[in-house]
C-alpha cells in the first residue's frame, strides 16, 4: 500500500502540473510518534487555486480512549485491549479550481492495521472513496464522474458502487443546512476480511485510485476557461463556505487528525480552500442555476443506473 500510494501521488501530481503549468510544492515530514508523510501542494496556479495530493505512512500506539472512540465506526476492533500498535497508510487530495464552472473534487484511500503485543495482526481494514463538489452543475459531468467510478466498482463487485453511492450520499451531508456537499461518487469504510481478501481489496483500491485522473482530467478541459462573471465567483465562494462547515463541523477524518497526539496541522487542513465567503441570510433566486444546484444537494439523484 505504501508503495503504490507513493507512486500514485507522483502520477496525480503530473497530470494536474500537466494541466495546470505550474508545479507543486513538496514538503516530506516526520511524525514524532512515528512515520511520516509526502504533502504536495499547488496554491495560485493558473487553473487551480489550491491542490492538495497528500501521503501519510503513519505507526504507533493507539491508547484504550482511542480505541473505544474508532470501535463505533470499526467493529473488527479489539474491545478488552488497553492499546494497541498500529500502522496507517493513505492518501488524500482535493483540489479547489479558480473557475467557479469547475467543480471542486476530494479522494481518499486508506488502510488501517492493528496489531497485538506478539506483532501478530489484530484487525485490518481499507476505505475511502471520491466524491465531486461543483458550485454550478452539468449533469454530464456529475454523468462522468459517477460511471467512471461505476465502472471500477462493478469490475469488483456489483453491489459496491450501489451501497457505496448511498453511502456517499449519507455521509457528505451537511446536517445543519439539511443539503449534500455536492452529487457525491462513492464512500465506504471498514472494508475487511468478512468482505473479501486483503488482496482482492486492495486490487479494489487499486483500481479506484488509478481511476481518478480519468474521471476528473476531462471534466477540467472543458470548464477550466469557461467564461464567468464576478456574482460567479461569488457563489462559487460562498459554496465553498458549505465545504469547509462540512470538512470542520462532520468530517470523521478532520476530527481524528486535529485530537492525534503529534498530527500534522498543515497536512489535515490541506483541504479547505485559500478563500471561501459566507453571506448573510442568502438565497438564490428561484429558477436560477444556483437554485438549480440546491436542488439537487437537497435530493440527491442516481446519475448512472
Amino acid at each position: 500500500m505504501e508503495k503504490f500510494i507513493k507512486e500514485q501521488q507522483q502520477a496525480i501530481v503530473a497530470g494536474l502540473e500537466e494541466l495546470d503549468g505550474q508545479k507543486f510544492r513538496t514538503d516530506e515530514w516526520k511524525r514524532p510518534g512515528g512515520g511520516g508523510g509526502i504533502t504536495c501542494v499547488l496554491q495560485d496556479g493558473n487553473v487551480f487555486e489550491k491542490a492538495g495530493v497528500a501521503v501519510s505512512v503513519v505507526y504507533g500506539t493507539l491508547p484504550k480512549p482511542a480505541i473505544a472512540s474508532m470501535r463505533a465506526n470499526h467493529k473488527s476492533l479489539a474491545t478488552d485491549a488497553e492499546s494497541l500498535d498500529f500502522f496507517a497508510a493513505g492518501l488524500s487530495l482535493v483540489i479547489h479550481p479558480k473557475n467557479p464552472m469547475a467543480p471542486t473534487v476530494h479522494l481518499n484511500y486508506r488502510y488501517f492495521e492493528t496489531c497485538r503485543e506478539d506483532g501478530s495482526s489484530q484487525a485490518w481494514w481499507f476505505g475511502g472513496g471520491e466524491d465531486l463538489t461543483p458550485s454550478y452543475l452539468f449533469e454530464e459531468d456529475a454523468v462522468h464522474f459517477h460511471k467512471t467510478i461505476k465502472d471500477v466498482c462493478d469490475k469488483h463487485d456489483q453491489t459496491y458502487y450501489p451501497r457505496f453511492k448511498k453511502w456517499c450520499d449519507e455521509y457528505f451531508y451537511i446536517k445543519h443546512r439539511g443539503e449534500s456537499r455536492g452529487v457525491g461518487g462513492i464512500f465506504f469504510d471498514d472494508l475487511d476480511e468478512t468482505e473479501a481478501s486483503a488482496e482482492k481489496t486492495f486490487a479494489f483500491i487499486q483500481d479506484g485510485l488509478k481511476s481518478f485522473l480519468p474521471s476528473y482530467l476531462p471534466i477540467m478541459q472543458k470548464r477550466k476557461d469557461m467564461p464567468f462573471t464576478e456574482a460567479q465567483k461569488e457563489w462559487q465562494q460562498i459554496r465553498r463556505g458549505r465545504y469547509v462547515e462540512f470538512n470542520l463541523v462532520h468530517d470523521r477524518g478532520t476530527a481524528f487528525g486535529l485530537n492525534t497526539p503529534g498530527s500534522r496541522v498543515e497536512s489535515i487542513l490541506m483541504s479547505l480552500p485559500v478563500t471561501a465567503t459566507w453571506k448573510y441570510m442568502h438565497t438564490p433566486e428561484p429558477g436560477t442555476p444556483e437554485q438549480d444546484l440546491l436542488d439537487v444537494l437537497r435530493n440527491p439523484k442516481d446519475w448512472v443506473k
